[in-house]
């Protein structure tokens, strides 16, 4: 959903879903130059899921390499505006892929692993001070 964030892109998915426990959500946002942010809330498709008769758009996460953060607490971060630190932080860091979109995993109400496609498992050396 271009401008719109993620509680509505959940939102809007959530309304659509016969129920919510049991299932993996992610988000995935693409950032393509010159164009607006993408955002993708995402589901886990159950077996009896008909995305057709949903409403919902089906899909394929992309694969490769990604570094990890794990957050606990993670409302309260999204509530303080730091995942877009939290993110650029962890971008410093690696070479990202710019082909793939970053991902949340929204492992429990209380636990998000942030995850950046990347090139190379290796770190950029830190400057020196």
């Amino acid at each position: 959903m271009q401008g719109k964030g993620p509680a509505e892109a959940f939102r809007l998915l959530e309304s659509k879903l016969p129920g919510l426990r049991g299932r993996r959500f992610y988000g995935a946002i693409h950032v393509l130059e010159g164009r607006p942010e993408e955002y993708y809330a995402c589901v886990e498709r159950d077996p009896g899921d008909d995305p057709t008769a949903m409403a919902v758009e089906e899909g394929v996460l992309p694969g490769g390499l990604y570094v990890r953060r794990k957050l606990t607490g993670w409302k309260a971060i999204v509530d303080a505006g730091q995942l877009p630190s939290i993110g650029r932080e962890m971008a410093q860091l690696y070479s990202l892929d710019p082909t793939r979109p970053e991902l949340e995993f929204y492992r429990s109400m209380e636990e998000l692993h942030l995850l950046l496609p990347v090139t190379d498992r290796k770190r950029r050396p830190t400057p020196s001070a």
